[in-house]
């Protein structure tokens, strides 16, 4: 177990503890449809923190969108709500969460405007996905509805009829979404784009799509009541041979420099830039033609009794902290309003010690909790004495191994002056390393966009 991990003395509050007495008002709306938007903060079942690191602006961004509504027991409830005035709802204590990571001169712009309109739009997706009719498919209720994606079986989506609806339109929302980013005219996301890792929690089913290496980790009980991990997303980074080989059809080129062995990027065909540590993204467009894909990793989980909550985080947090310690700090906190901070703060002390002589990369992290919490004030968890089952953990997928020498971090400092200053020795595994040489790539852009 890591040092951070180590120093906990017992686990109380957020699995079986205190209830604020209040929730956080701050960075909080509420939609015409009747959808709670928060930007940061903290409720009930939602604790949210992000902290910037030492390389500028922050560019994470994260939102959660909720409406909790009482008596909607079956499907034709959620169809009859969803196609009417409400933005985003469902059956009681929906939920969608959504943490970005950008990356390049405008990631910070980027990581906002899908926070901002990504929500609303795949509302408006899945209302027009539903049948016409003012009842629902019965096909559709009863779990007949075709689906011939490849993972229909994997995700189990006869045990959620809706999940088909909700993958379609996470799909298409995601794809519109990038379209519009690409003829936005306030900002250039050419070379610049981000990551989303989100969730919907409708009932006791999960549906998570994921866009990057950004992370989605579940925490549940094993069969000795110990916390267990189960990491939700896919790190969709170009060491995947599935994405290397679209990149590769694509003229894309896959490889890891001389002194990052092990980190693999996505590169043009004849320019060594940008050097992208990820194969999906929304923006990033000097790179769409050549692998890069904006399609989500769509996925459905149906929770037990036995999940407790679940972490979206930026790779800030998973590049220092594996996922076996990150359910750990969470739920050691006192205070479900604690978690999210107390993991960013354990992020950045991890960051400090394990890579002095880097910069701290942008920390994001929203705490989902699954459980209503007792109503006690005091915990009386006996969770200190549960070890996480390291040899048990249910991972989709290792991160990719990656190292960073002092020498590594160092290199940086030799960087061009004019290259994006958030380039230079970030993290241990920067997302971007180089921009493009504008003269030749733009010109192709203008003539990508004749042609369109």
């Amino acid at each position: 177990m890591g040092a951070c991990c180590g120093r906990e003395k017992k686990f109380e509050g957020v699995v079986g503890g205190e209830v604020d007495d209040v929730e956080d008002a701050g960075d909080v709306r509420v939609e015409d449809g009747g959808s709670r938007v928060r930007l940061g903060g903290n409720s009930m079942y939602t604790s949210m923190f992000s902290q910037g690191g030492r390389k500028g602006i922050n560019q994470d961004a994260m939102t959660v969108w909720e409406l909790l509504l009482m008596g909607l027991q079956s499907f034709s409830s959620v169809c009859e709500l969803m196609s009417s005035q409400h933005d985003f709802s469902g059956e009681k204590g929906m939920f969608f969460c959504a943490v970005l990571d950008g990356h390049g001169p405008s990631g910070h712009h980027v990581a906002g405007l899908i926070r901002d309109i990504l929500p609303s739009r795949l509302s408006s997706a899945f209302k027009l996905s539903l049948p016409n009719s003012s009842k629902c498919d019965s096909d559709i209720v009863h779990g007949n509805h075709k689906d011939d994606s490849k993972d229909s079986h994997e995700n189990k989506n006869f045990e959620y009829p809706p999940f088909p609806l909700w993958k379609a339109s996470l799909i298409k929302s995601f794809e519109e979404m990038d379209e519009e980013l690409g003829s936005n005219s306030t900002f250039d996301s050419f070379c610049s784009g981000t990551t989303a890792v989100t969730v919907i929690k409708q009932e006791d089913h999960l549906i998570i799509a994921n866009l990057g290496d950004s992370r989605a980790v579940l925490c549940t009980r094993g069969n000795r009541n110990q916390l267990v991990p189960v990491q939700l997303t896919v790190d969709l980074k170009p060491n995947l041979p599935s994405e290397a080989e679209r990149i590769k059809n694509c003229k894309g080129r896959v490889f890891a420099l001389p002194d990052e062995s092990g980190v693999y990027r996505l590169w043009m065909p004849d320019q060594n830039s940008p050097g992208l540590a990820m194969t999906r993204a929304f923006g990033d467009f000097c790179l769409k033609d050549y692998g890069l894909i904006s399609i989500p990793d769509v996925s459905y989980r149906k929770l037990t009794d036995k999940d407790e909550f679940v972490v979206l985080a930026s790779d800030g947090v998973w590049d220092v902290l594996s996922n076996s310690e990150v359910i750990r700090i969470v739920a050691s906190a006192k205070k479900r309003s604690m978690a999210a901070q107390l993991l960013v703060d354990r992020a950045v002390r991890e960051w400090k010690i394990k890579y002095p002589g880097c910069k701290t990369d942008d920390c994001a992290v929203i705490c989902l909790f699954l459980k209503t919490p007792p109503l006690s004030t005091k915990s009386t968890s006996k969770n200190g004495r549960d070890g996480v089952n390291n040899h048990q953990q249910l991972a989709v997928s290792q991160r990719s191994a990656t190292t960073r020498s002092q020498q590594g971090c160092e290199s940086t400092k030799a960087n061009s002056k004019e290259e994006y200053s958030a380039l230079q020795g970030v993290t241990r595994e920067n997302s971007l390393l180089s921009l493009p040489r504008f003269s030749t790539v733009l010109g192709r852009r203008r003539s990508t966009n004749q042609v369109r």
